[in-house]
């Protein structure tokens, strides 16, 4: 089975995504904030990370940096932004900082963003 790691620190996002992503046969881990989310990553490889922006304490172009600079085992990690940040310069930046896609919220339904996923992985 096939892991995620989703760093969202919307309570409603993370019930939606975690219940279409396990509907679709996926192992979900969840972290609510990117230190959490980088803590997670020191302990376990999931197969890709959904990652949003906005977060607390560590926001999610300090964990894709962090993420992207480390050596392996971090550095081949699949990455996909999924956020409400929406501008061509953020999601040039995301894509120039190591993900593999960036998915604007608003513009794909949950069950889209699966969709996606499964493409990838």
């Amino acid at each position: 089975m096939k892991s995620i790691l989703l760093i969202e620190d919307d309570p409603l996002l993370i019930d939606i995504y975690t219940t279409k992503l396990k509907e679709a046969g996926f192992e979900v881990e969840v972290a609510t904030d990117g230190d959490t989310g980088l803590r997670f990553l020191k302990e376990k490889k999931p197969d890709l990370l959904l990652l949003d922006i906005v977060l607390p304490h560590i926001d999610g172009w300090e964990v894709l940096r962090t993420i992207k600079n480390k050596p392996s085992p971090f550095k081949d990690l699949k990455v996909v932004i999924l956020s409400s940040l929406g501008q061509k310069s953020e999601v040039e930046k995301g894509l120039k900082l190591g993900a593999i896609k960036y998915l604007i919220k608003a513009h794909y339904t949950p069950s889209e963003v699966v969709k996606e996923i499964q493409k990838i992985i």
